[in-house]
């Protein structure tokens, strides 16, 4: 009797091992059918991008990271994804994507590369902008967080180049601004936007002239002291310029019958950047 129960003993251990082994069996061909489907999705997207079928690649990238959120095929899908946009224009879609990669995958090994195509989306939308420059600020910000927090980075160098851009154009944005309140003899209006070219936007072509047009409104003013102040920074700074000379030729008596003249031919000079970007401001402030 005793051997009797000792070969069922027996006999259920080798069914529960060979369970066990048949459902491990099957967990390691689950995953490998999982493996094989992610990968399957993300080629497909791959060969719908290299086709420029850019909506249909982003739908396949999508779907990865839909049906396979845990796998390290998701956070590189979404990135996918949002290029795919990007590549032909639907700056807006690859923003979106972008956005929402960062509150989902915040500690992602290339983030730099991340930040990098969101500013480089923003950046672009300069040539669909008709009055508002917000897009190029936040092409700014996020530049300027690759330069921050990832100095290192290969995008740091192209963003403190495109950094440089984008100043000189807010700063030709102010300039031009400054000019037509100046026209206009709104003294006040001129002086505020020829001082944002030399707080904020130090550093590009513009803070010469701005400097100058400071030294002609105070002196329209009869605030000389004021007029003094920006004429000397203009000298300490900028010595050998053109605007520094015309500065000076303020406190000539002369001054009065050629300013007229002086202000219309200045408008026509160092406005490349001005002329380009006409179309883009709105002076109805």
């Amino acid at each position: 009797m005793k051997k009797f129960y000792y070969s069922i003993l027996i006999l259920l251990i080798l069914l529960n091992v060979s369970c066990s082994k048949n459902i491990k069996k099957k967990s390691v061909i689950s995953e490998k059918d999982l493996n094989s489907q992610v990968l399957e999705s993300y080629k497909e997207g791959m060969k719908a991008l290299n086709e420029k079928d850019v909506l249909f690649a982003a739908k396949k990238f999508n779907e990865v990271e839909i049906l396979f959120p845990q796998s390290e095929w998701a956070p590189k899908s979404s990135i996918m994804a949002a290029y795919a946009y990007y590549s032909q224009d639907y700056y807006d879609d690859a923003i979106n994507e972008l956005l929402r990669f960062l509150k989902v995958y915040p500690k992602y090994k290339d983030i730099d590369y991340v930040y990098y195509l969101l500013a480089i989306s923003y950046y672009e939308q300069i040539v669909d902008e008709k009055k508002d420059l917000q897009s190029l600020v936040n092409a700014k910000k996020n530049f300027e967080i690759i330069i921050n927090n990832f100095s290192k980075s290969e995008y740091s160098i192209d963003a403190s180049f495109k950094i440089d851009l984008i100043n000189d154009i807010l700063a030709a944005k102010e300039i031009y601004v400054g000019r037509y309140y100046f026209d206009q003899k709104k003294w006040i209006a001129a002086i505020n936007r020829f001082k944002v070219v030399i707080t904020e936007y130090e550093t590009t072509i513009y803070t010469e002239e701005a400097l100058h047009r400071l030294v002609e409104v105070y002196y329209i003013l009869g605030l000389i002291e004021e007029a003094e102040k920006y004429a000397k920074l203009l000298g300490y700074n900028y010595q050998s310029s053109e605007w520094y000379e015309k500065s000076y030729s303020v406190f000539n008596k002369m001054y009065e019958v050629n300013k007229k003249n002086n202000f219309k031919k200045d408008k026509d000079k160092n406005n490349s950047i001005l002329r380009k970007f006409k179309s883009l401001f709105n002076f109805d402030e």
